[in-house]
């Protein structure tokens, strides 16, 4: 009952907030919203205490009988075990702070019942998604949460800007969900079942099933597996398909935060946990998983070290993040990846809102190099973005550094050459996620104001409303790495997971702490490195990045251009399409069809003008035309006889 509460608490708050606004008033809709938000969360939590209280079976709450064709059928159930439980709290609790804060920051916006309702739906799909008991449902949230994403991106729709990084999303994200589509299809193929149990069941029985395509053939669940990766990959913003990240910024301060934190974003990193027992049969997509999610953290750091949106270097973080998040999946370690998860859902929303609260502060201005100084008009404000900043670093005791360096020990530990790989870019991504940090926490808010006059003027502390959730998130930024580490990822961590998620049988998670102790202490060290040439470069000598900028001129723009993905998809893909699309309005449109001989389009008007002269209402003149037509179909068989 707790979980069916906590799943559609926010689906009547979304209702109300949308729907009834008319009715109920914008106050009240608002608070409706928030409400429902407050049930969520708190069903959500004790939903979870209570399974892991009672040692209940994981035992599904069925709702009705969904889809029923021959032989194909789908229940509509929300799946209950810890995997799941502990993403329904997660979601629920932090998109209730999240929620809350909006309160504020969106107080002065004309439309904010509408905003409410979209964060409100958003959530529901994401709770639909962690709840999913089979590859429908969780198609189902999986678009879901891509639907509502492309409205709250694309929330001030008067900004073009909005607009575009709206259809961005919505499009790159296609791509993924394409191939998650035939993903699902070839699972049913080979399971013949959609049903999470009965395909787990049988994953092993399975193994040697071979998929032929074109005269090829292919080991069945290795191509099952990436197929289902690649639309993680869309999701979860990897290399790639994460083009649409950092445009998402162009939604309001607390959607990134919802977006980048809790849920959509880490819907991939689940469904790859979720899925576990049929990725421990695929080893050559769990090396494609190691690599992509490593190159991925690697290449976001760089990005992120010279970005100068405060909004798109923790945007850039996110993406960097998620890349840990799959090198722990992709080496078997998934209870690492969603330990990670939740540490990360907590100091990412703090960052962000703490992010959202200076914007708001500094009169909308986004560009760090525009800020400055205002440390001590905001004090509360740069304490949480402090909190943040050092959780995202990986400097202990903040959560951060727990699961970030279990990451890299199980990297360590598995002694592949991958997985070594994988190693070497996470540590270097440490320094570089260090440097960042402190480059955007020092800009921001140290040194002498670079903001003009009238903006200085106006600088003040956000409201308590907005406050009072960053406290709250940032003391679970600092408490969640060393509350749970022993949970979910301590000598217990298979009794606490039960059969939610399947480690390997030669599992690395034995091994964490039987590596060297420089090897164990490499990420720290590269993240204390990061910070003091973060320190050097902007408090000691400010005048190093921009020599160094200009020295190094090409490397600064191919970094500052984001490694020019989005020029090169635009030359080969966007370019190509809308030509293609011009020729076809162009030749197929007006010339072809409005133009032979007199178009065709003129043709079929004429000849509809000229059918309704026979349309005249005289009986005598109907029956000539049938004993015409009759005669001539009568010679017409008489003839072919």
């Amino acid at each position: 009952m707790l979980t069916l509460i906590a799943v559609f608490a926010p689906l009547i708050g979304a209702v109300l907030s949308g729907l009834l606004r008319p009715f109920i008033g914008k106050p009240l809709s608002i608070a409706a919203s928030i409400a429902f938000m407050l049930v969520s969360a708190a069903a959500g939590v004790a939903a979870f205490i209570q399974f892991e209280q009672s040692g209940a079976a994981e035992t599904p709450v069925y709702l009705a009988n969904w889809l029923s064709v021959g032989q194909f059928s789908a229940d509509w159930s929300l799946r209950q075990d810890t995997l799941s439980l502990v993403m329904v709290a997660m979601v629920g609790f932090v998109s209730m702070l999240i929620h809350i804060y909006s309160a504020g920051y969106m107080a002065h916006d004309k439309t904010e019942p509408r905003f409410f309702a979209y964060m409100s739906l958003f959530t529901f799909a994401m709770q639909m998604l962690v709840t999913a008991n089979n590859l429908l449902q969780l198609f189902f949230g999986w678009e879901g949460v891509g639907l509502v994403s492309y409205l709250l991106i694309g929330y001030w729709y008067e900004k073009p800007s909005a607009n575009a990084a709206a259809i961005k999303a919505f499009i790159v994200n296609r791509v993924g969900d394409l191939a998650f589509a035939v993903g699902i299809a070839l699972t049913y193929f080979i399971f013949h079942t959609i049903s999470f149990d009965q395909i787990f069941g049988a994953a092993g029985a399975h193994a040697g099933d071979i998929y032929t395509l074109v005269g090829t053939r292919f080991p069945a669940l290795e191509v099952a597996s990436i197929l289902l990766f690649i639309g993680a990959m869309g999701k979860s913003a990897q290399l790639f398909l994460h083009t649409w990240l950092p445009d998402a910024m162009e939604g309001p301060t607390p959607i990134s935060a919802l977006i980048h934190a809790a849920t959509m974003v880490a819907a991939g990193v689940f469904m790859i946990a979720r899925i576990s027992p049929l990725l421990n049969q695929a080893p050559v997509a769990m090396e494609v998983i190691t690599v992509i999610g490593a190159t991925t953290a690697f290449f976001a750091g760089t990005v992120g070290c010279v970005q100068n949106d405060i909004k798109r270097v923790i945007a850039y973080s996110t993406c960097s993040q998620l890349g840990y998040m799959f090198l722990a999946a992709g080496l078997g370690a998934y209870p690492i990846a969603v330990f990670h998860l939740i540490n990360h859902a907590f100091f990412k929303a703090l960052l962000f809102l703490s992010a959202g609260s200076v914007i708001h502060a500094m009169s909308d201005e986004q560009d760090i190099r525009l800020m400055g100084g205002i440390a001590r008009k905001l004090p509360v404000t740069w304490l949480m973005m402090l909190a943040g900043s050092l959780a995202l670093a990986g400097i202990p005791p903040f959560s951060g550094y727990y699961s970030k360096d279990a990451i890299l020990s199980a990297a360590f530990a598995t002694h592949t050459p991958v997985a070594l790989y994988g190693w070497v870019c996470g540590v270097f991504t440490a320094g570089l996620t260090a440097f960042y940090s402190t480059r955007l926490f020092l800009l921001t808010f140290h040194g002498k104001s670079r903001a003009p006059a009238q903006v200085q003027e106006h600088v003040h502390e956000s409201p308590l409303v907005m406050l009072a959730p960053l406290v709250v998130l940032a003391l679970g930024a600092l408490g969640s790495g060393f509350l749970l580490r022993d949970a979910f990822i301590g000598k217990g961590f298979a009794q606490f997971w039960g059969a939610s998620i399947a480690v390997p049988v030669n599992s690395v998670m034995g091994s964490l702490d039987s590596i060297p102790a420089l090897a164990a202490l490499s990420p720290l060290l590269a993240a204390l490195l990061g910070v003091l040439i973060g320190l050097i470069f902007y408090v000691f000598a400010p005048s190093l990045p921009g020599a160094l900028a200009q020295q190094f001129r090409p490397v600064y723009l191919f970094l500052l251009n984001k490694w020019y993905f989005d020029e090169i998809y635009d030359a080969l893909l966007v370019k190509p399409t809308l030509r293609l699309a011009r020729f076809a309005w162009h030749f197929g449109d007006e010339k072809v069809i409005d133009g032979v001989p007199s178009g065709l389009a003129t043709l079929t008007a004429d000849a509809s003008a000229q059918s309704v002269k026979l349309q005249t209402g005289s009986i005598a003149l109907y029956a000539f035309i049938m004993l015409i037509g009759l005669l001539a179909f009568l010679s017409l068989f008489l003839w072919l006889r």
